[in-house]
């Protein structure tokens, strides 16, 4: 790991938030938890819950491609902060779509539950990195925005409450 500071990381990676904008109304994903390519936990130390993309449809490989924050609930009906990959993973340069949703709070084995995934903004592009280093650098700060995102606007926060999640998935 890097001996950079967090505010040369929150610098370095700043221009990539530009296009950073709230989702009105949210958009839910809903989805089996499948195995991925067992680099999230292992290579980066940041596992994912990869969403089977077959149960969500052609609808979604067309879906915005990008980083975005949001909520997650597990079968259990525990609710928990996200950050949501969907697209091409460019620094290992996947020959497929996915949406791979972090959940900032550590699990167990969950493979084969379903996921619920209120997505309520965009963080950034997606975008190619040079080293690992930098991929996890900046992961590490889309985390950091979800967390000041979701803690600091009400309209965002009170979808930690499900009862207030949309019905239907939009787009």
């Amino acid at each position: 790991m890097s001996s950079e500071s967090k505010s040369e990381s929150i610098e370095k990676w700043n221009s990539l938030y530009i296009n950073a904008i709230k989702s009105e109304p949210p958009s839910l994903l809903t989805a089996t938890i499948v195995h991925g390519f067992k680099r999230g936990s292992k290579e980066l130390g940041i596992p994912t819950a990869n969403l089977d993309m077959d149960e969500l449809g052609e609808e979604f490989q067309t879906f915005k491609l990008g980083i975005y924050y949001g909520w997650a609930k597990m079968n259990n009906g525990d609710i928990h902060r996200c950050v949501v990959s969907v697209g091409w993973n460019p620094y290992y340069k996947n020959e497929k779509i996915t949406i791979e949703a972090h959940l900032l709070t550590n699990l167990e084995d969950f493979y084969g539950e379903k996921l619920s995934v209120l997505i309520c903004g965009y963080l950034r592009d997606e975008c190619n990195f040079t080293s690992l280093e930098d991929l996890i650098s900046c992961i590490n700060e889309d985390i950091r925005r979800c967390n000041v995102n979701l803690d600091t606007d009400a309209s965002i926060g009170k979808y930690k409450d499900t009862s207030t999640w949309p019905v239907a998935i939009r787009k």
